[in-house]
């Protein structure tokens, strides 16, 4: 959630209908500066009461009781053998541990379990070492160091699994004769696990082939000396019409790479759950969420996490991770952790850009933005300035964001330079921005974390002198530049946020065709990718791993045309009045190529004449009308209120539905027959182009994926796919996904001819637009790979 909790956002705007009409006014014309000084007096006592009981809801500190509500619902899904949710259960169970305690050794070693039995050997031995420095109980350790030996027996490591065996050993002779049953079903265990070894290392296994042998294609890449991160194919351009932005300097090709960028700062968004639980309740929300899913710094997927030191929210890939998270900014963050769910993800971003860039460094900039020389340091004022200019063949240097040997760098600097529209922006929105800021700011200050702010060793050095200036409810004059610097990223991000997402498997994730869909996973500053404009029709597309994202031309682009990236609204999915209405947020009015098209010409919109109804009577395609429908067929002339087809699309959503469900609870059989009916009703008023005609059939070829019946489910794929390539056209990263997933399906019924030029097809697609080191990409050429190594007869027959 990007913005404040809803509680919050009314409390605000009662907050601002309160205030006097002159005050209203020097707020909507205030700078960032003013505004802060203004705002600081305007938190009152009762919105901080708010906030308070709102936080409560957030649940970001560590509890044992939910420690103990974790680990037994992990125990219990253990014992019904359903490992990878025991794991998810066992790492939220050790985020509510203190590290160093013998409860969260126990959850350590309770996952380590239950990945030995999913076959994640270096995880579990990971998961082993943790429970063992965390004081993993002595008289447990024993079933432990079995387990260690077993991973290291796997991962065919003999001498260190005899080693693990030797300090079992010992320490069995340590504690004595061992006569209970459970001792002994150890000891046998223990030479049952000797014998292996022994085994194993007089007839050792041929060594496995490396699995990296699959070729990889390198890319071509030369960086330009100018543009951090960019290629030498780009420049960077100013304008008063476009201000900052791409241009490429030659002819690139489709696929090739323009832009490799780290974010700046990036945050996880944490997901609804984190948020909607009431303190009063005690059943603890088993409900996954991204925040469980992948790591709070690099943004990797999680398989076992690192817990935070210090709350239950913040979790890792690994230790080091953790590590270098607490010393660059979660140290300041961890205590505020309720208050950052509640205020929303732009806030946090906010925050954590600060600390990233060094106090240091904050108040230089803020220092300059209010300089006299607004011309110079006012972003709007100079990219004006540089547009009146008689000249500017002298380079880059005088545009915003580079320094002064004319390099736009991916830096604070940058950052800080995004435009931030200040009178763009409604007086409510600001004003909102400004209470949540000092909000942040006031806490940090009441939990003496200024120091850590200002990059202080104490914070004796800046209070107790200031103490004398200000009020205890008052901000330091320090932490009110930092309140600045936060509320112009705020401000910000509304127009230069970008969404970080991933390709993530919808479904139950358990079939032998895995569905993947875009799932926003991040909110990051890119400053060098917030120079693409926008175009409801782009020519790139962007990737992401991790939090490095890369931009690829996804169509020719001749020298001299500008670079332009989707800010989301896009001409195959949306007509132009929705499009925008949605761009209105980035205040600019969209004159793309395809907007001109479709307002100042008859052309119809894409999704308006593929996305249309047709006539119940004689399947001819209904014209366009306001409230009635009429069929475009002169012999049929029937009409039709919009309204009653509108109604039966709803119905028809709703029934596709209720089939999904059904399909969920492993009722293929009846999921067919439902998902039928809605075909053969939808086909008696919408056209057969309609996107739901193309998911249908989608929905149809995974039902029948999940019985095994392979060509019936290539069929209706091939079907969708169809419709896709309708919607999005040929070359398309939708047809690439779609074309993923019909070469699961050939490949799995081992239909080979067809597979294989299936596979040769998304390849060419997804490099364009993934790029050829994909995972998607690695996973089609493991499948050709193991194609083409079948017998040569299999080959000819199919």
């Amino acid at each position: 959630m990007a913005l404040p909790v809803e509680e919050w956002r009314l409390c605000a705007a009662r907050c601002w209908a309160s205030l006097e009409p002159a005050l209203r006014e020097r707020l909507a014309a205030a700078s960032l500066h003013d505004t802060v000084r203004l705002g600081c007096g305007l938190l009152r006592p009762e919105a901080e009461a708010v906030l308070r009981r709102l936080c409560r809801r957030a649940r970001a500190d560590k509890e044992p009781a939910a420690a103990s509500f974790y680990r037994e619902e992990g125990n219990r899904l253990f014992g019904r053998r359903h490992y990878a949710a025991a794991v998810k259960l066992y790492s939220q169970a050790a985020s509510h541990q203190l590290p160093g305690s013998p409860e969260v050794s126990v959850c350590f070693a309770n996952r380590s379990a239950a990945l030995f039995h999913l076959g994640h050997f270096e995880v579990c031995l990971e998961d082993i070492a943790r429970a063992e420095s965390h004081g993993y109980p002595d008289r447990l350790l024993p079933k432990v160091l079995v387990r260690k030996a077993e991973c290291l027996l796997c991962l065919g490591r003999l001498q260190d699994a005899a080693d693990a065996l030797s300090v079992l050993e010992n320490k069995i002779a340590m504690d004595g004769i061992m006569t209970s049953p459970t001792h002994q079903a150890l000891l046998k265990k223990l030479n049952q696990l000797k014998i292996k070894i022994r085994e194993k290392e007089s007839c050792p296994e041929p060594a496995r082939e490396a699995c990296g042998d699959i070729q990889r294609k390198s890319e071509i890449w030369e960086e330009n000396d100018s543009i951090s991160g960019a290629s030498s194919s780009l420049r960077l351009n100013f304008d008063l019409e476009r201000g900052r932005h791409l241009v490429a300097s030659q002819d690139i090709l489709p696929g090739q790479n323009l832009l490799k960028e780290e974010a700046f700062v990036s945050v996880l968004c944490p997901g609804e759950s984190r948020l909607l639980q009431d303190s009063s309740e005690t059943v603890w929300d088993t409900r996954v969420t991204n925040a469980d899913l992948y790591c709070h710094r690099c943004l990797r997927q999680l398989l076992a996490s690192v817990p935070c030191r210090g709350c239950s929210y913040a979790k890792y890939c690994s230790q080091s991770c953790a590590d270098v998270a607490w010393e660059q900014y979660h140290r300041t963050e961890c205590s505020l952790g309720a208050l950052l769910l509640t205020l929303g993800v732009f806030c946090h971003v906010a925050l954590r850009t600060v600390l990233l860039a060094g106090f240091a460094e904050v108040s230089r900039l803020v220092g300059w933005s209010h300089n006299s020389d607004k011309d110079l340091y006012n972003p709007e004022a100079r990219c004006k300035h540089l547009s009146e200019a008689p000249d500017t063949r002298h380079g880059t240097r005088g545009i915003p964001g580079c320094n002064d040997n004319g390099q736009y760098q991916s830096s604070y600097q940058a950052v800080f330079n995004l435009l931030p529209h200040t009178e763009k922006h409604s007086p409510e929105h600001k004003f909102l921005c400004v209470l949540s800021v000092v909000a942040i700011c006031k806490q940090l200050q009441e939990a003496g974390l200024e120091a850590a702010v200002l990059n202080q060793e104490s914070c004796e050095k800046w209070s107790k002198p200031k103490t004398c200036e200000k009020t205890s409810n008052e901000l330091s004059p320090e932490l009110k530049t930092v309140a600045e610097a936060m509320l112009r990223h705020v401000l910000q991000l509304q127009c230069n946020a970008q969404a970080v997402t991933v390709m993530q498997e919808s479904g139950s994730g358990d079939g032998a065709v895995v569905n993947k869909k875009p799932v926003r996973l991040a909110t990051a500053f890119f400053p060098v990718l917030s120079l693409l404009n926008h175009s409801c029709c782009p020519n790139i597309s962007v990737s992401f791993s991790g939090t490095a994202a890369t931009v690829r031309a996804s169509q020719p682009i001749p020298s001299g045309q500008e670079i332009f990236h989707c800010y989301g609204p896009h001409r195959c999915r949306m007509r132009v009045a929705e499009r925008q209405q949605l761009l209105s947020q980035y205040f600019f009015e969209c004159r793309c190529q395809a907007c001109l098209d479709e307002l100042e010409s008859d052309v119809k919109s894409v999704v308006s004449v593929r996305n249309s109804f047709c006539c119940p009577s004689c399947r001819a395609q209904m014209q366009v009308g306001e409230d009635m429908l009429c069929c475009s067929n002169e012999a049929c002339a029937v009409s039709v209120s919009r309204e009653s087809l509108s109604h039966r699309l709803r119905d028809l959503q709703q029934q596709i539905k209720k089939a999904l469900e059904v399909l969920r609870d492993r009722k293929a059989d009846q999921a067919i027959k439902m998902l039928l009916k809605c075909q053969m009703d939808a086909g008696n008023f919408l056209s057969p182009e309609h996107l739901l005609m193309g998911e249908m059939e989608d929905h149809l070829a995974r039902v029948y994926a999940t019985l095994g019946k392979w060509q019936e489910a290539a069929r209706h794929l091939q079907r969708s796919i169809k419709i896709v390539e309708v919607h999005h056209g040929p070359s398309s990263v939708e047809i690439g996904h779609e074309l993923f997933k019909l070469a699961q399906i050939l490949f799995n019924g081992f239909a080979v001819s067809e597979a294989l030029s299936t596979i040769q097809r998304a390849e060419e697609i997804l490099s364009v637009h993934c790029g050829p080191q994909s995972t998607q990409i690695q996973e089609l050429q493991e499948m050709k790979t193991c194609l083409l190594e079948l017998p040569r007869s299999v080959l000819q027959r199919t």
